[in-house]
């Protein structure tokens, strides 16, 4: 029978109820994590770690005390014991998901151990092999170590798990460019469109794309696009104004320097005072105004 008193009882709704275990039975398991889980809900982090830490004295084998443990330690920012905490969890349970799949996300967003985040996610889909996110993120992995050619892989079982997803597409559009394939890329880019006709990350990779095959006009739209959907960004302003330039549309050109410089000033100022390209620009009094601000 539970024992505790009136000032260390407090109802936290339902059937939650903080309790001092230790006044009854100092080696009960279940007090323990179910302390740890209400100081969990309460957000006393650190009071939550030494409860499941209790716990698992008694229960080293359990597969919640240590899964929770490492929510708690990725959410206090301890990346590499989380990511400890989660193994030992999936030692435990083998065929969770969940564990695996933390554990992967730490190793590929946290720590940078792509081989260990890939492993992972291979776990992660034994448990769920239609996971869309578990083949998007292992395709991050893949990608972020340079190989593109799994990279694509993965992105494809993803795109079968969810057609027409932006972010595969995306990804998609990056691993390719790269690699080396414009080309590619661009259809990628086209098609994550598709899925997210405003989306600014795609039309400013693609302006990238026309702009460095000299297609002027097709990059102008693309940045043109991009701006409508974040208009302070500064470096397709830039990228405009050096397409304008080249196309001859001085006046376009000129508002958008304007644009980029007043935005980034330490960074365009020095850019479009030392550019070839802007000679003729920099005699406009306007542009002059703004280089000497």
């Amino acid at each position: 029978m539970m024992c505790y008193t009136d000032e260390s009882r407090i109802t936290m709704g339902k059937s939650f109820t903080v309790y001092r275990p230790l006044e009854c039975r100092p080696d009960n398991y279940r007090d323990w994590y179910q302390q740890g889980n209400i100081q969990r809900d309460r957000q006393y982090l650190k009071d939550a770690l030494l409860s499941y830490e209790k716990a698992l004295e008694y229960y080293p084998t359990d597969y919640w005390a240590w899964y929770k443990r490492g929510i708690i330690l990725e959410e206090l920012g301890n990346y590499e014991e989380a990511a400890a905490s989660y193994g030992n969890a999936s030692t435990a349970s083998p065929k969770n998901y969940w564990a695996w799949y933390d554990q992967a996300c730490i190793c590929l967003e946290d720590l940078k151990d792509y081989p260990k985040a890939i492993h992972c996610f291979d776990q992660a889909l034994l448990a769920q092999p239609e996971d869309y996110w578990c083949a998007y993120r292992k395709g991050e992995a893949y990608r972020l170590m340079g190989n593109y050619e799994q990279a694509i892989a993965c992105y494809d079982q993803a795109l079968a798990s969810r057609p027409g997803d932006y972010w595969s597409y995306y990804r998609r559009g990056d691993t390719f460019r790269s690699w080396g394939n414009q080309q590619e890329a661009l259809l990628n880019y086209q098609k994550a469109l598709e899925s997210k006709p405003r989306d600014y990350w795609a039309y400013y990779q693609l302006g990238m794309i026309f702009q460095a095959w000299q297609q002027w006009t097709e990059a102008i739209d693309c940045y043109e696009n991009a701006l409508k959907a974040e208009s302070r960004d500064h470096a397709a302003w830039y990228n405009l104004a050096s397409c304008q330039t080249i196309q001859g549309q001085t006046e376009g050109a000129i508002e958008s320097l304007t644009r980029a410089v007043t935005l980034y000033p330490d960074k365009y100022r020095n850019l479009a005072q030392n550019e070839p390209l802007f000679e003729a620009l920099r005699q406009d009094p306007r542009i002059q105004e703004v280089l000497s601000a």
